[in-house]
């Protein structure tokens, strides 16, 4: 199904109903199916009530049409309804048709479980309207001219994908028809037509001998099917009887001037008189079932409309549109049916509920927009319905339970249902007085068979069998005059005299052999179910099923966050805030987020748990904003937030996510309000994602050896790195939560390691830090810190050797919080203070992970002049660590690709603490040769803006975008891939592998690739066997794995013949096998 509005833009689309209650309630579901996608933004939709006296399906038709026009002609700025309006308008009539026993709101919105699709903006019900609005914008409709469409809302159309109408020239009336059994036509409509495939004749209800007139070539009949299409010409003439006694009695207009009401139906009348083989005389005198009589009181008046009929649309053409393979299912009276309907033509165990116990819901069960709390047991081929129900109880075979509240289920779980039995509860509405009333049936009833018929039951029994064991009478049920039937016997009671309301068990409940007595029963005021469905309040229905959804759809939201599964919220967010249902979401949110309030809870899961909470918290204040009020992406430090973003940093979980949600209390009025508290949301899910990540700390080992002497450098170089497959799995919180995989390879740009750091204790007990840029004769920042106030701005990444002052604190050097000052911290610990140096000559933005890289080999430099003893899994860590305090965030697969040597994949699991593992490979000695030969950089000369990126792809991980869940997936396969490819020796392997994990970069975060790369690239590509940006993408270096060895003459050859690339550099490659590396002390 579409939501792009079904593929066909509808001018106005206009839903009928029969009763005036249901006006208001059915334009807010089409509304509300507008808002969803399923119908265009600029289509007019209306609902239109029949007049009171039924007027059959043409009438209705008549007056809809009229509607529509009048609407359209107002809009168009005329004053009286004209048809020129219809020029250019694609119409749809749909009619909801009568009242329907198995959904209290009509055929048209009955609930189906039908699956969530992958790619559903808003999470909806699928009903029969939906379905049918599916076949008529996508496989029916399409490319037809400008007219008038008419389709009844009782059946589901089922039409082969490959199916599509010719409109060519066309003119008049077209059909749509699907085959039929000659049997099942018996009681239904079909098509006769000649050779040409114009209708020659529309038999209801008619002979054997009439209906094999019309077998098709498959040996199926042409059933009348739903769908008629007026071109814009009979449209006209069709307005034209609002203006046409009496034919004027089918309009609100009619009603209005007084004009007695008319039964006209769509096929038998309107569509009846363009058929070829009727003459005049049969077409106004002939007596047809399911008409109104030419005989009789009304006789004369009928066949003037018949008349008029047939003065204003003969001439015109009628063709059948025969739809080969395809099915009509009509939702007849059959309860059975309906059961199997349910059970059978649908797969999904579960549409839109909350089920508490999954394993106790066979897998030929059904459960449609319930909650279902404990152990309900629903078995194969039962269906349960828009029900609230509470275990222990059991829904047998064949059984169908709907709209049924939870204070219901103690009465229900103590009837000892058998097989069929249908139990419902109905909101009614007699006059202001509005009840709830239960009813039952047997889904083997027929609901229109007299109980005088000897196949006539009630609850699958004979009715004799019912009278003989409850003592009811005949004549309690039916008033004399009146029909037998079940749909029209009075059983079921709705209050007692003295007693108000009846429940289920003393009515229902009584009636299957439960508790209660036949003098009660008789003392109740008692409906029928006809009755029961005339008085049913639609909106009371409505707003049922609307409380069921949302109860369960938060329910999910808390399940899925719990349980860490990978289900995209946002189709459920933007449901809630279009139902007006963000306030009872945002405090289920809450109250996940606050956690379980265990002392320590905090440093495991739940702050993950927590961090994805206020991130979909952002998300729902950004549906409520409506796709206004700016961008998502902005500032997030207002004043107004610090107390709630002090208490997170404190770690008083609970405590902050109350004062986050007081205080989003004040941002709720405006649009760009509504933003901005987004984005400070987005800012505690941060705070809360490094506080989870930074649990990587217990993985630290740190010892304490000897102390160098004071003024010797200790000195560490370290190569950059090459991510050949995998990242982005290594972003927090996406590691933790999927579990990542990255292969890499440390390497030398042109000859010599890019990245290192020395440090030496000095005399005066200060820290003098000292960064290098364009390498470590190139331009130095000096940054002189004497007291402990010149580290404060440690954790801010633009603060003038923000890097240098993270790692003094993060290595323990300092401690911020110490009573005692700078100087003296440094005397009494490490017998003055430290000088330290890094450098590095890639620029900045290069992709090959020089800051976390930089940030561990200034790590190893303190460790080692302060005669800390540390191994490389602690500095892969502690790099991890030391980004969160940089607020940086970032992964740990550069600095694994920096630190440990060669080609290695690091692997992390799906849990916290975070732990990364790392593997070196082990390739074939010739296949590391050939790799250096091979391997190329090229600097784009474009930088890379990560941050960026990184606030992106962080955001629709959380959002368990579809796409991004399926991306991750492969990043890790193409990984292991890429390890294998490795192991194996395989180059062609491996550049397969470059070329995926780019293509999932790009999906990962999409703007990556500027224009210049992709002109670049495209120009490179023949020469290469795999290529890819170095890193998150978006600019710096490119790295090649060449067809041939030593390639870089040609490369540069090409690039230098292709236009539009800008300041490019080729540079070479060499593997490193040793990672970090410690230098000589000096």
């Amino acid at each position: 199904m579409s939501d792009d509005g079904g593929g066909f833009r509808w001018t106005v689309v206009v839903l009928t109903c029969q009763h005036k209650d249901s006006v208001y309630s059915f334009q807010r579901e089409l509304e509300m199916r507008q808002q969803c996608g399923s119908l265009s933004p600029g289509s007019l939709v209306l609902t239109v009530q029949d007049r009171q006296e039924p007027l059959g399906s043409g009438g209705a038709t008549l007056n809809a049409l009229l509607v529509a026009a009048e609407h359209l002609s107002s809009r168009a700025g005329h004053t009286v309804v004209t048809a020129d309006v219809l020029d250019e308008a694609h119409i749809l009539i749909l009619h909801s048709g009568r009242d329907f026993p198995w959904s209290s709101c009509s055929r048209a919105f009955c609930w189906l479980p039908a699956p969530e699709r992958p790619d559903q903006r808003v999470q909806a019900p699928v009903c029969c309207l939906d379905l049918l609005l599916d076949r008529l914008g996508t496989q029916i409709c399409s490319g037809s001219p400008p007219g008038v469409w008419v389709c009844s809302t009782d059946m589901i159309l089922s039409i082969p994908p490959d199916f599509s109408l010719s409109w060519d020239g066309f003119s008049g009336v077209r059909v749509l028809a699907l085959p039929g059994d000659a049997s099942y036509a018996a009681n239904h409509g079909v098509y006769l037509s000649d050779q040409q495939g114009r209708v020659r004749d529309i038999v209801y209800r008619g002979t054997q001998e009439q209906i094999l007139q019309a077998v098709m070539h498959d040996g199926k009949v042409p059933l009348v099917s739903g769908p008629v299409f007026f071109s814009r010409s009979v449209s006209e003439k069709l307005l034209q009887t609002h203006v046409t006694p009496p034919l004027d009695g089918c309009t609100y207009l009619g009603l209005d001037s007084g004009a007695p009401p008319i039964k006209v139906s769509l096929f038998l009348d309107l569509l009846k008189c363009l058929c070829s083989d009727l003459t005049q005389d049969q077409f106004v005198t002939e007596d047809r079932a399911g008409c109104s009589s030419p005989v009789g009181p009304e006789g004369a008046t009928v066949r003037r409309s018949r008349t008029e009929l047939w003065r204003v649309l003969r001439g015109e053409t009628v063709s059948l549109a025969y739809v080969p393979d395809g099915r009509y299912d009509y939702l007849t009276l059959s309860g059975k049916h309906h059961v199997e309907r349910l059970c059978c033509d649908w797969t999904n165990r579960n549409t839109l509920s909350h089920i508490q116990s999954e394993s106790s819901v066979d897998d030929g069960g059904r459960v449609i927009n319930s909650v279902l709390e404990g152990d309900v047991t629903v078995r194969t081929g039962a269906v349960v319905q828009h029900c609230h129900l509470q275990g222990p109880l059991e829904v047998p075979s064949g059984c169908l339970l709907s709209g049924l509240q939870l204070m219901t289920s103690q009465c229900v779980g103590l009837l000892e249902l058998a097989d069929d039995i249908i139990i419902q509860g109905h909101r009614i509405e007699v006059g202001r007085l509005k009840l709830s009333v239960y009813t039952v049936t047997g889904a083997q009833d027929d609901l229109e068979l007299s109980s005088d018929a000897s196949s006539a039951s009630f609850l699958n029994q004979r009715w004799s069998l019912f009278f003989s064991r409850t003592g009811i009478q005949p004549e309690e049920l039916w008033v004399r005059g009146e029909g037998r039937s079940l749909l029209e016997a009075r059983l079921f009671p709705v209050l007692l005299p003295r007693g108000g309301a009846v429940g289920l068990d003393g009515g229902v409940g009584w009636l299957l052999g439960g508790v209660g007595c036949l003098r009660r029963w008789r003392e109740a005021w008692r409906l029928s179910l006809k009755e029961v469905m005339s008085l049913t309040c639609q909106e009371a229905e409505l707003q049922w099923r609307e409380e069921l959804l949302f109860l369960a759809g938060r329910r999910r939201v808390t399940d899925a966050l719990r349980s860490h599964t990978d289900v995209c919220l946002l189709p459920c967010f933007r449901a809630a805030v279009l139902g007006g249902q963000q306030g009872a979401l945002l405090e289920t949110l809450d109250s996940i987020a606050a956690g379980s309030g265990k002392q320590g809870a905090e440093s495991g899961a739940e702050l993950g748990v927590a961090s994805r909470c206020l991130s979909c918290i952002a998300d729902v204040l950004v549906c409520m904003a409506g796709g206004r009020g700016g961008l998502r992406s902005g500032p997030a430090a207002n004043e107004a937030w610090s107390a709630a973003y002090f208490l997170l940093e404190e770690g008083d979980l609970r405590g902050g996510v109350k004062a986050l949600a007081t205080q989003r209390a004040d941002w709720l009025s405006r649009p760009d309000l509504l933003v901005r508290a987004a984005r400070h949301y987005e800012g505690a899910g941060q705070v809360l994602l490094r506080q989870a990540v930074m649990s990587s700390q217990r993985f630290i080992s740190i010892g304490q050896g000897e102390v160098p002497p004071l003024e010797e450098w200790q000195e560490v170089e370290c190569p950059a790195r090459l991510d050949l497959a995998g990242g982005w799995s290594d972003t927090p919180p996406v590691t933790f939560e999927h579990g990542g995989s990255v292969t890499n390879v440390s390497v030398k740009v042109d000859g010599r390691r890019p990245i290192g750091a020395r440090a030496r204790r000095i005399r005066k007990p200060r820290l003098l830090l000292v960064s290098h840029t364009g390498g470590r004769g190139g331009v130095s920042t000096e940054t002189v810190c004497d007291v402990l106030d010149d580290l404060r701005d440690h954790c801010q990444p633009h603060a003038p050797g923000a890097l240098l002052k993270a790692v003094c604190v993060c290595s323990g050097l300092v401690s911020l919080s110490s009573q005692h000052a700078l100087g003296d911290q440094l005397m009494q610990r490490w017998g003055g203070g430290v000088e330290l140096h890094s450098w590095s000559v890639l620029p900045t933005g290069s992709g090959l992970g020089t800051s976390s890289i930089l940030a561990g080999a200034l790590l190893a430099a303190v460790y080692r002049c302060t005669g800390q003893t540390y191994d490389t899994d602690s500095l892969i860590h502690a790099v991890l660590y030391l980004e969160q305090i940089l607020t940086t965030g970032g992964g740990w697969q550069d600095q694994v690709g920096g630190l440990v040597g060669g080609v290695k994949v690091g692997r992390c699991r799906a849990s916290l603490p975070l732990q990364v593992e790392v593997e070196r490979l082990t390739p074939p000695d010739d296949f590391l040769v050939s790799l250096e030969l091979h391997l190329l950089l090229v600097y784009t000369g474009k930088t890379r803006l990560a941050r960026n990126l990184l606030q992106d792809v962080v955001r629709s991980w959380y959002s368990r975008l579809p796409s991004m869940v399926q991306n991750v997936q492969q990043l890790v396969a193409n990984s292991e891939e890429c390890v294998r490819a490795c192991s194996e020796g395989s180059l062609s392997r491996l550049g397969g592998c470059l070329d995926r994990s780019w293509q999932q970069k790009k999906l990962m975060a999409p703007g990556c690739e500027p224009a210049s790369v992709r002109t670049m690239m495209e120009a490179l590509r023949p020469l290469v066997l795999g290529q890819s940006l170095a890193g998150a993408g978006g600019g710096g270096f490119l790295y090649l794995l060449t067809r041939e060895p030593r390639q870089r003459e040609a490369v540069l050859q090409v690039l230098n013949n292709t236009p539009g690339l800008g300041d490019f550099s080729v540079h070479s490659v060499e593997l490193d096998m040793n990672g970090i590396t410690v230098l000589p002390p000096s």
